[in-house]
């Protein structure tokens, strides 16, 4: 029986593919291996060939030997061992990858905080099993969440850091190494809710201290002058109106006469993550008085009038309504405690539900 013109074409694609495997392996060379990995990198531009890497297993060992080859950060980086990374980071947004570079985990922590290696890893802890076997990885090799702090400290860090703190930081484990009070850890994040030198980084760094915000027994030591956390998530909200002295007063010292020029964060996503961060820490009565005492509701106030995201206008309405509301009754002092009816729960979910799919025929409707 003779084959047909798609199975033809799987067979090439197979026997291709296999070669390259080859090619990737040391006993080819230096050479083969350098031209491999550029075609390698060049096949992991869009989803098919991303695809087709992720599921041989083969190729992807080859490449992580390659990208952890004879030279260690932060020196610099051969070719070769440049495209395997990026070759790397492009399929492990891929799901079928993540077992067979988990496999070769201490290889890619070798290479921390190169910042090929930290977007190989954001992707693959993006699962929260894959997430705890990083994490665990990094406490093996000694300092745990230490190469990467450190690496915050550079002139330029690695843009992919931010989203690997931020995707570490959904376990629990890992907010508490960030908020381990002996190594101010959280403390080095805070600057970079105004980094303006990548988006990519500040979001995952303000993603991170949204995260660390769900630790309610740390509010007020968050909240105190030894981290003051506030400002740093209030300062990309604020804009640069004129406010009555009375309230400018009740602002933290760095929102006070902010020039004419200031902008607010220009990311909707990213001001949706700092208004979450915010009411999580009103979760607890003692946050909700510092909160409201800073004059939060004052920055709030102006963000809405000139928010135009629904959804950051929602978030940002249910952090007011909690500033400006009556304190919850007792027994609910702790709103992240409190046990919420099913029927509640249901209707808040189907509320939910609703909303999103409003929004969803608003961006469909076609332009007038």
């Amino acid at each position: 029986m003779r084959e047909t013109p798609a199975e033809m074409a799987a067979a090439a694609e197979e026997a291709a593919l296999a070669e390259l495997a080859a090619l990737l392996a040391p006993a080819a060379g230096g050479a083969a291996q350098a031209g491999a990995a550029e075609a390698a990198l060049a096949l992991s531009g869009d989803a098919a060939g991303r695809r087709l890497l992720a599921g041989r297993p083969e190729a992807l060992s080859a490449l992580l030997e390659l990208a952890a080859g004879p030279y260690s950060p932060p020196g610099p980086c051969p070719p070769p061992a440049r495209h395997a990374l990026g070759c790397l980071v492009n399929v492990s947004a891929e799901p079928e990858a993540r077992e067979p570079l988990l496999a070769g985990l201490p290889s890619l922590l070798s290479l921390l905080p190169e910042g090929a290696a930290c977007g190989v890893l954001a992707n693959l802890c993006r699962e929260r099993g894959a997430a705890r076997r990083v994490l665990q990885g990094l406490r093996e090799r000694g300092p745990g969440l230490d190469p990467l702090l450190r690496a915050l400290a550079e002139p330029q860090p690695p843009p992919q850091l931010g989203p690997l703190l931020c995707n570490l930081s959904q376990l629990p484990e890992g907010r508490r190494e960030l908020l381990d009070r002996s190594r101010c850890s959280v403390q080095r994040l805070l600057p970079f809710t105004q980094y303006r030198d990548s988006v990519i980084h500040r979001r995952g760094i303000v993603g991170a201290l949204r995260n660390c915000c769900f630790q309610y027994e740390d509010h007020e030591w968050l909240l105190s002058e030894e981290v003051d956390i506030l400002p740093f998530l209030l300062l990309p909200l604020a804009g640069p109106e004129e406010l009555p002295e009375e309230e400018m007063e009740r602002l933290p010292v760095d929102l006070q006469y902010l020039p004419q020029d200031k902008q607010r964060e220009e990311e909707p996503d990213i001001r949706k993550m700092l208004l979450e961060a915010i009411m999580l820490l009103t979760a607890t009565r003692a946050g909700r008085h510092v909160v409201r005492d800073k004059g939060t509701y004052v920055v709030l106030r102006e963000l809405h009038r000139w928010e135009q995201h629904q959804e950051v206008l929602v978030a940002c309405e249910k952090v007011i309504q909690v500033l400006i509301g009556d304190e919850p009754g007792p027994g609910m002092e702790n709103l992240l405690e409190v046990k919420i009816p099913e029927e509640v729960e249901q209707e808040l979910q189907r509320l939910d539900r609703e909303e999103e799919e409003k929004q969803e025929e608003e961006q469909e409707e076609p332009p007038r």
